[in-house]
């Protein structure tokens, strides 16, 4: 955790200051639903990926 950590404070001092603080804004959240134990209905950006790539998906009428 400590290395972690570490990474994120130097990619924190990195980055853009929007880009820092939407990463800041996102951890929030996800201490936050962590904190209510609601973590396993956050969809993954894979997952999200995967729908909005078949609902892109030509279809073959």
């Amino acid at each position: 955790m400590d290395a972690l950590i570490q990474e994120l404070d130097t990619k924190l001092s990195q980055w853009q200051p929007d880009i820092a603080n939407q990463v800041r804004q996102c951890l929030l959240e996800i201490i936050e639903l962590a904190d209510q134990d609601a973590l396993d209905i956050l969809r993954s950006r894979a997952v999200e990926q995967e729908v909005l790539d078949l609902v892109d998906e030509p279809k073959a009428w």
